[in-house]
């Protein structure tokens, strides 16, 4: 372990996926039901969306695409008003599996053990998803994240000369601002890797040395439900970090799908959308956070002894 460096790399990590991941349903269902849209028949519509603009030889990204449609419906009045804040009004709504949020504490306890509490170890958690920011940060989980990478909308976008000196005026919801993909989420990982979230100088494409990164890979656990996280589940295990994926357990194909991750050794273990504490999921994350920490600390011995030059003893005779 250096004896400088920019960070000191006491954070452990859980990186969760969103919807079926942490909710058992999919975040948007609140915004349908308050505008009285049918859900089935807009993931319909989206999922149609790629075939139909294929036609006019236009490619459009299967993840995100239903970004574009929430606009056109707000364009076209069946979401009227829609806006970043009644976004984050309708989050209030999302429901969690059960021990959400109790989960977030009951792993932070872990590290109130007196040997981590000593050596300062620390648990952030990140949600890394392809849904809408606004609505978590408006979530009963909201203030249990260290950061949150998702979709986000540009309500008043700037006009061409305008005066970009003050901050733009409210409205409805009228560009897409960013996005993530199942494969762009990995892009997120790397900045949480790379601490380029608490660098504002830094960029992910920065040449951090591993010593140097804030939360290692190996510091990390990504939490997720299904085969669309491959790319997140594989970069996390790949380079040192483990992979969970949980499961809701009245789904047969849903328990079917993480046991075949688990064969394909994409992921280390699986267990049910269930985080009361006590049962299998709390419990095995509980032990991989304790083991992370653990680990820490005899590092840090380790790498102290190796530094410290045994001192002269007296000698008899």
């Amino acid at each position: 372990m250096p004896d400088k460096g920019l960070f000191l790399q006491n954070i452990i990590a859980i990186i969760w996926d969103f919807d079926k991941t942490l909710s058992p349903q999919y975040m948007q269902t609140p915004l349908f039901q308050a505008y009285g849209v049918d859900e089935r028949t807009f993931w319909d519509e989206v999922n149609a969306l790629p075939a139909y603009y294929a036609r006019a030889g236009i490619h459009v990204q299967r993840d995100t695409c239903y970004l574009g449609h929430l606009l056109t419906y707000v364009k076209e009045g069946r979401m009227r008003g829609l806006s970043n804040a009644r976004l984050r009004e309708l989050g209030r709504e999302i429901r969690f599996y059960p021990g959400i949020p109790e989960v977030f504490d009951c792993l932070k306890a872990v590290l109130d053990a007196p040997p981590f509490r000593e050596g300062d170890l620390r648990l952030e958690h990140y949600v890394v998803s392809t849904g809408l920011a606004e609505m978590i940060r408006g979530s009963a989980i909201a203030d249990k994240l260290a950061g949150i990478w998702a979709s986000e909308f540009i309500e008043r976008p700037a006009l061409p000369d305008a005066d970009l000196s003050e901050a733009p005026a409210p409205g409805e919801i009228s560009q897409i601002a960013g996005f993530l993909d199942n494969t762009t989420k990995t892009r997120a990982i790397f900045e949480i890797n790379k601490g380029v979230n608490k660098l504002p100088d830094k960029t992910v494409n920065d040449m951090i040395p591993e010593e140097e990164r804030r939360v290692p890979f190996r510091h990390m656990i990504y939490v997720a439900d299904g085969p669309s996280d491959i790319p997140s589940f594989s970069v996390v295990k790949k380079h040192g970090g483990l992979s969970y994926a949980v499961f809701d357990a009245a789904s047969r194909e849903r328990f079917a799908q993480a046991v075949a991750l688990l064969e394909q050794g994409r992921i280390d273990s699986y267990g049910p959308a269930d985080f009361t504490n006590g049962n299998q999921t709390c419990l095995w994350l509980s032990l991989q956070v304790q083991r992370i920490a653990e680990r820490i600390m005899t590092d840090r011995k380790r790498a102290l002894e190796s530094r410290v030059a045994q001192g002269p003893v007296h000698m008899d005779g």
